[in-house]
């Protein structure tokens, strides 16, 4: 079996430790429904990122309608499952408490594993229903199917609320979207909440579908790093303590290119003109 000697730019996450950056799943196998054409690409993508020493990667149902989970249970065949960490999210249609434990088995089936960190991808307006959810979650802790429970999209009061109907395990994960362009979870006191509280932001989008990658001036702080521009925006992310980056892994070059983002930190002074950049 192969080991993933995950590279030394590492965050925590509940009592793992995850690469900074991670690989992001969406698109990958299809978008709303499956995309059966490149798979063997996408694996191989993946897996060349293990291969580098990332060892988070991001999933959900509702990629390429459980697609996405399956490549993603393809491409980890061979290497030490402890060495990595999947994380996976439950559609709002299968919240509650019964729908939710099915969810969660149905994902562990396509992945072939069990799920390190299991999301409710979007809140719902019933927050009935985000209890049920967050109580069967606590009980696949228990039995082993899942390891920790979070959540996603959620909002400083939503996650709060979240965290008072926990009866034995804690909330460790709010992912949202976050980016030089999009700083509302500083904004809304989102991202200091979360730092007190120990909970990991995870940014998804974090390249704004790769317009920061475009960015020329980002592109100049780069250069004194001999780094990218896209580079250059995830080390901006990542230079917070509980802040994890998830950009998309459709292919090795981007992959390798995120990569590079880990491993090295922006100056105070570049992280300051790195926001400049982008107003």
């Amino acid at each position: 079996m192969k080991r993933v000697k995950p590279f030394n730019d590492l965050k925590r996450i509940g009592d793992d430790k995850v690469t900074a950056i991670g690989m992001g799943t969406w698109g990958v196998g299809g978008w709303e429904s499956p995309d059966y054409s490149r798979d063997r690409e996408y694996i191989e993508a993946l897996r060349y990122g293990l291969e580098l020493g990332i060892n988070l990667i991001d999933t959900a149902e509702f990629y390429a309608s459980g697609h996405s989970e399956e490549l993603v249970g393809k491409a980890i065949e061979g290497f030490e499952r402890e060495d990595i960490f999947i994380v996976s999210k439950i559609w709002p249609t299968h919240f509650g408490y019964e729908s939710a434990k099915k969810a969660a088995r149905a994902s562990a089936k396509r992945l072939g594993t069990y799920i390190d960190l299991y999301l409710l991808h979007w809140p719902t307006e019933d927050f009935r229903k985000i209890e049920e959810t967050l109580h069967a979650l606590e009980e696949l802790v228990d039995e082993g199917l899942i390891r920790y429970i979070g959540v996603s999209n959620f909002d400083l009061e939503l996650l709060k609320r979240s965290q008072e109907v926990m009866r034995k395990h804690e909330i460790v994960v709010n992912q949202v979207k976050y980016s030089l362009k999009d700083r509302r979870p500083e904004e809304s006191g989102l991202l200091e909440y979360m730092r007190k509280e120990g909970i990991t932001l995870m940014a998804y989008t974090p390249l704004e579908k790769g317009s920061l990658a475009r960015n020329s001036c980002l592109a100049e702080i780069g250069k004194r790093y001999g780094k990218t521009a896209a580079q250059v925006a995830l080390n901006w992310l990542i230079w917070k303590e509980n802040v994890v980056a998830i950009p998309k892994a459709t292919n090795k070059e981007h992959i390798k290119e995120n990569f590079g983002a880990m491993g090295w930190r922006l100056s105070k002074e570049d992280y300051e003109k790195a926001l400049e950049c982008v107003r």
